[in-house]
């Protein structure tokens, strides 16, 4: 299905129908895609709870016409005196996925909430937070029909989340999975959703609602504390940028993987990659093999930005580019090994002056730690399990730092003059979607959900999947399968349409002012627009 609009006052995707309906309805009213991304970013944090929530992080790119994009980093910390040692002391020798100990890191999604109303202040914008929130704090009152992803992941990790503090109270009825369909309220995350509209989102770090949050994660047995949450703070920065075929791509900067899925595409394009066949073997053979050589790269230098010795600006230049597309045999596979898991949320925001979102947030893994606090119903996030108690490695566990994000949303200015926003979900997944969904619609010309549609691939773990192959849905055609195979990769086939190839979206506005919009089929998502 097509959507496009010409002369549209405003359009949203989002992995699920209701948060793109929120955000749409803030639009119609007056509001900017600032604004409405806030709107849709609450939404999704109680009808999709097992992927992203308010106890998690978020990465946001912000542009207006005649702006460069910003980034906006809500990205929590680890408490200030938290060592190996102490998980060590614990009977820990590795941090733990589930449990308040993964529960290690400030949750910073809130943070970024403020820091893209103050972009939508510079906007013009005047929506109160209360009505942005509204639609989310009824959901959660009300209450909202369980998707079959939550009903799924929910019965898959009931025995690893059911004896998390908090979690079988408010996401199991009676210790068993919800069924899809059944109405699953929230009813302290509404609470919680309506004090952070009263008081602002400052109150979840310094305020009331921080002194609630530190006693409820002490009494779970996390290693936060007050002080951790009042030494958070969002930033804004320059998005990181690269060129490819005469366009410009944006994305975020560490502890982001942005980087990632910008290398991949200005690899691609050093390889030949702007003179194959949408789909063919060597459109996959090379964003695959584009991807191992940027993943490399990603996983020696993207930490916290205090430790990033080498701006990830360096790795964009046209002398590391050229080298790195030198180390790629376009006929044969390279090597690879592990990779990263991960459950997210991306959205995308333009409204009718051309202003436009780009935003994904997370938990990490399904349910984050899986501890829910008592009071505030907040699921917390265990986005810290990035970090590793191995001294010497990129990236072991110091005091007061940000862990290794996947999180990256995506967006870009065509060489047409045509603006794209466009991301996904799914731990490795994203840059590879990215690039897939990129490629078809800047190069091959398919509409942005076409583009979605079509069948996908996926090199190494994304969530609901521990195996390092490389991926196919069962859709491509048997000789692209048996071509790659030719080549080295080590194949397996998924069923058509499959959830761990990420839930995709994108949208484009052309100089005319026309709105195209495509949400991904594998998800609950909708474009919504007027």
């Amino acid at each position: 299905m097509l959507n496009s609009v010409r002369g549209c006052r405003g359009m949203v995707v989002a992995p699920h129908a209701l948060a793109a309906q929120a955000g749409l309805a803030v639009l119609r009213e007056g509001g900017n895609a600032a604004e409405a991304s806030v709107a849709v970013a609450a939404a999704l944090a109680v009808v999709y709870p097992h992927m992203s929530g308010i106890g998690g992080d978020a990465f946001w790119l912000c542009r207006a016409p005649g702006e460069a994009p910003r980034a906006i980093t809500g990205v929590g910390r680890t408490p200030a005196d938290l060592t190996a040692a102490r998980y060590r002391d614990a009977g820990h020798a590795h941090i733990p996925v589930r449990g308040p100990w993964a529960a290690n890191t400030v949750a910073g999604a809130v943070s970024a909430w403020g820091g893209v109303l103050d972009t939508a202040r510079d906007w013009g914008g005047r929506t109160p937070l209360e009505r942005l929130l509204a639609d989310a704090v009824h959901l959660a009152r009300e209450g909202r029909p369980v998707t079959a992803s939550q009903c799924r992941t929910t019965a898959a990790k009931r025995e690893e989340l059911a004896s998390q503090p908090g979690f079988a109270q408010v996401f199991l009825d009676a210790g068993v999975a919800p069924a899809e369909g059944d109405r699953q309220r929230l009813p302290a995350l509404a609470a919680t959703l309506a004090r952070i509209a009263e008081a602002g989102c400052e109150d979840f770090y310094r305020g009331d609602l921080a002194h609630v949050l530190a006693a409820d994660l002490e009494e779970a047995g996390s290693p936060l504390g007050l002080a951790d949450l009042q030494a958070h703070r969002v930033v804004t920065t320059p998005a990181l940028s690269a060129r490819f075929a005469g366009a410009r791509l944006y994305n975020t900067p560490p502890p982001s993987q942005g980087l990632a899925s910008l290398m991949i595409l200005a690899l691609y394009e050093r390889i030949g990659g702007l003179r194959v066949t949408e789909s063919g073997v060597d459109h996959i053979h090379l964003l695959v093999e584009a991807t191992k050589r940027a993943f490399a790269v990603r996983d020696r230098i993207i930490r916290d930005p205090v430790d990033v010795s080498t701006p990830p600006e360096t790795w964009l230049a046209a002398d590391a580019l050229d080298r790195e597309a030198a180390a790629i045999d376009p006929l044969r596979a390279a090597r690879w090994g592990a990779g990263e898991t991960g459950d997210t949320t991306w959205f995308g925001v333009i409204d009718g002056a051309g202003r436009m979102v780009s935003a994904i947030q997370s938990l990490y893994h399904e349910f984050g730690s899986g501890v829910v606090l008592a009071r505030s119903g907040i699921c917390w996030q265990n986005r810290g399990t990035s970090f590793t108690l191995d001294e010497g490695s990129p990236r072991s566990l110091l005091p007061g730092r940000q862990p290794f994000h996947t999180l990256n949303p995506a967006m870009a200015e065509l060489a047409d003059g045509r603006w794209l926003v466009y991301g996904t979900m799914g731990g490795d997944g994203q840059p590879q979607t990215q690039a897939a969904v990129f490629t078809r619609i800047a190069v091959h010309g398919m509409s942005p959900q076409a583009a979605i549609t079509a069948p996908r691939w996926l090199l190494g773990r994304t969530w609901g999947s521990h195996s390092t192959s490389l991926k196919l849905e069962s859709r491509f055609n048997p000789a692209v399968i048996a071509g790659l195979r030719a080549r080295g990769h080590e194949l397996e086939t998924v069923e058509p349409y499959s959830e761990i190839m990420g839930h995709a979206g994108a949208l484009l506005l052309d100089p005319a002012g026309v709105m195209t919009g495509g949400a991904d089929p594998r998800s609950d998502g909708l474009v919504a627009a007027f």
